[in-house]
């Protein structure tokens, strides 16, 4: 089984943030409510999608006036973008590892 599809059907569940050094974080679950971890991904998670729909709104906005848009603001953007897409990517993972 390959790190990235360690959570299908193996009742461990990717967590929306990494570990100390970088690494993917896993969560044991045997319930389908899970415990206090559990819900504190979920929250984490709902929290990430929130913040990517904020960032993707900011970058339509900066997008439709990009000469008057300073380029620090764009890189700033630029960043927070892939950050949002990286936290998304890594939900969606984790919620697809989880269908039964």
């Amino acid at each position: 089984m390959t790190a990235s599809h360690r959570s299908e059907g193996s009742g461990l569940r990717l967590l929306p943030w990494p570990g100390p050094n970088g690494q993917r974080c896993y969560l044991s679950t045997d319930a389908e409510e899970g415990g206090y971890l559990a819900r504190l991904a979920d929250d984490m998670e709902e929290a990430q999608l929130a913040t990517a729909e904020e960032v993707l709104a900011h970058a339509v906005e900066l997008l439709r006036s990009p000469g008057a848009t300073p380029p620090g603001e764009l890189r700033f953007c630029v960043r927070r973008l892939s950050e949002a897409l990286r936290d998304a990517l890594r939900v969606a993972e984790s919620r697809g590892g989880r269908i039964a």
